[in-house]
């Protein structure tokens, strides 16, 4: 008699169970409670990587405008003669046309190709920036030539305001500088709102003066130390801008440029985040950076009458 062969019943796959479920979903939770502030800081490295590659790229037509002006600094800013714009000496080719006034970021911009504004206004000294080199991507917002992202170490390099009838330290010729490697020419800047705690700052404005809104005047930067003789940027000081993990880009004078600590770079702040002119207990500014001679030198004293 034929054998029968014996059939086994089919395996059945089970479903997972509840308390398995709950299992993969608590550890994906933590997988991506693990990468999304990986994410995040690879976003900001990559941000202030970029920072730095603006910073650099423009750095590069510093040189070039001392090379071309008999050896003289960029200024903050043209000189504000009289007339404004009906005066022509108030008016400079910027590379791709003529502007108003122009900031020291939009000269030396234009040396190295790099321009400022795709239609340069010979009649108005607020135009927004076209070409995002000259805008911190962190701050993509902060496009007026004047709230700038970037600052510039206008008091020691060049300050072409005007008080009795003479420049605060204007024409500076560039053989004046000891170490160019050890010179700061610009950084991030938090503007004016610096010399105020961080919760009365306001948000940034981008055609604003108010002196509490972050990035007001932020195309000037003040060295750490100032003194009771010297300029600042308005009735309150300029200062960096630690807008990438606490830390600030700044470029050189020989166009290196790094990521830094304000503190390491002579900056004091209370731990309100209001920055300090001059040394208060154990804050102690110094401008040892921003001097050009790599010392803690004073700034400029203002002019005085007579």
């Amino acid at each position: 008699m034929a054998s029968r062969a014996t059939s086994r019943p089919a395996t059945r796959r089970g479903a997972f169970t509840l308390i398995e479920l709950l299992v993969v979903i608590a550890i994906l939770a933590i997988l991506i409670g693990i990468l999304i502030p990986s994410l995040g800081s690879a976003r900001q490295t990559s941000r202030s990587l970029l920072c730095l590659s603006n910073l650099r790229q423009l750095s590069l037509g510093w040189s070039m405008y001392a090379d071309d002006s008999r050896d003289v600094m960029v200024p903050g800013r043209a000189p504000n003669l009289p007339g404004g714009a009906g005066n022509p000496e108030n008016v400079y080719d910027i590379g791709n046309g003529q502007k108003f006034r122009p900031t020291w970021i939009a000269r030396i911009g234009g040396y190295v190709g790099v321009y400022a504004f795709t239609d340069p206004s010979p009649e108005d000294g607020r135009q927004d920036f076209d070409n995002p080199v000259y805008v911190c991507p962190v701050t993509p917002e902060w496009r007026d030539e004047r709230n700038g992202s970037y600052g510039y170490n206008f008091q020691f390099l060049g300050n072409s305001r005007v008080t009795a009838d003479r420049y605060h330290n204007f024409p500076v010729p560039r053989s004046l500088i000891q170490d160019f490697s050890q010179t700061v020419m610009a950084a991030d800047c938090l503007g004016t709102a610096a010399g105020y705690a961080a919760v009365e700052r306001f948000a940034y404005d981008n055609d604003g003066r108010e002196e509490c809104a972050v990035g007001n005047e932020g195309f000037n930067l003040d060295p750490p130390r100032l003194t009771d003789r010297s300029d600042k940027t308005s009735t309150h000081r300029s200062a960096v801008d630690p807008r990438h993990m606490r830390r600030t880009n700044v470029v050189f004078l020989d166009t290196h440029a790094r990521t830094i600590d304000p503190t390491e770079l002579g900056y004091a702040a209370h731990g309100d985040g209001r920055f300090v002119d001059q040394t208060e207990g154990s804050l102690i500014p110094n401008n040892r950076y921003f001097s050009g001679r790599v010392s803690d030198k004073d700034p400029p004293d203002l002019p005085t009458g007579g």
